[in-house]
């Protein structure tokens, strides 16, 4: 069973790296100290359970039990909800969306909680704005584009609030999972209960579908018409994999460096469509808020003569599953056991 909303909010949060400082501090009390010792300040309030967490910038103290949490990646955003942790605002799923909504998988838990849906630029995070939500902790990172312009804006994101961004190196949901869950949220069982599930439904579907033979490779596409294939051992593919999917080595192949860094995919040109996507079986995303899908590509001669749309073995897979979070994994499932089963 998930852990119920906390109803009392932390009095006061911390919220630059200065008193954090001073707070850790206060974490080193005499072990010998009495309740009526008046010479010795009390530390039993919730910041003396300050966290210290190790990220890829280095450590970051998080407060125990933070209430207004602003996450800049909307496909972070559902492991708090997961968490039960209170998030104050986050992002929509693309940058510069002109309708931009929450996740479906998540949107009534958003509304609950009074989620904010903070614009986001492509030229970056509005730091004023964030500034102005006064925020006790920021989430940040994961793969892609969030993470690089976070990474861009780090040191003034810190001097907000303390600020812990999700590493890119992290190639499975269950991985920034584990980090969000038990490093920042001291949350460790609710992650291994949520993971248990997880795998035991996982079980399920593999025991029930036919794959199919031979390697499968992914195929992203944007409303411009630009193209990418998801990277072997990254996030969707490594799903498949673990639902027994031979996963084509696009990358070790070719030798492609993902678009951006930390990033899951690389962009392929029109002209090497063809020698990237030699697959049997592929599956076809749109990417970044965009439609795709096998039938509209059928009518591109480029896409119309891959082996795997040839053989009838091309499928569309729903835009949300490229960087799926634990919500969004576990929607996939069904996805694939309706298709293969």
């Amino acid at each position: 069973m998930l852990p119920l909303r906390r109803a009392t909010l932390r009095a006061a949060a911390l919220t630059t790296a200065a008193v954090l400082a001073l707070g850790a501090c206060s974490t080193s009390t005499d072990p010998g100290a009495t309740a009526t010792d008046d010479a010795a300040p009390d530390t039993s309030t919730s910041e003396a359970a300050d966290r210290v967490v190790v990220t890829d910038q280095g450590e970051v103290t998080v407060p125990a039990d933070p209430q207004r949490v602003v996450v800049l990646n909307h496909a972070l955003a559902g492991y708090l909800y997961t968490l039960d942790v209170p998030v104050l605002a986050t992002v929509p799923e693309v940058t510069d969306d002109p309708d931009p909504a929450f996740s479906p998988f998540w949107a009534e838990e958003a509304e609950v909680d009074g989620t904010e849906l903070m614009d986001w630029s492509a030229d970056g995070y509005n730091l004023e704005a964030i500034l102005a939500l006064e925020p006790d902790l920021i989430v940040g990172g994961g793969w892609g584009f969030p993470l690089k312009q976070a990474t861009d804006v780090y040191d003034g994101l810190s001097q907000i609030a303390p600020t812990v961004l999700v590493s890119g190196s992290f190639t499975t949901w269950q991985e920034q999972l584990e980090f969000l869950a038990d490093d920042v949220f001291a949350q460790a069982d609710t992650a291994d209960e949520l993971v248990s599930g997880y795998d035991e439904r996982l079980a399920e579907v593999r025991d029930a579908i036919t794959v199919p033979d031979g390697p499968t490779a992914f195929l992203a596409r944007t409303s411009e018409g630009t193209t990418y294939a998801l990277i072997e051992g990254e996030a969707l593919p490594s799903t498949f994999e673990d639902l027994g999917f031979e996963i084509d080595t696009v990358q070790e192949r070719t030798g492609a460096e993902p678009y951006t860094a930390g990033g899951d995919m690389f962009e392929v040109s029109a002209e090497q469509v063809g020698s990237v996507f030699t697959a049997p079986t592929v599956f076809v995303i749109g990417f970044n808020g965009a439609t795709a899908d096998v039938a509209t590509l059928s009518e591109d001669p480029v896409f119309a003569g891959l082996p795997s749309f040839q053989a009838g073995q091309a499928h569309d897979l729903p835009t949300w599953t490229i960087r799926g979070d634990y919500h969004e994994a576990t929607a996939l499932l069904d996805v694939v056991e309706d298709q293969f089963s």
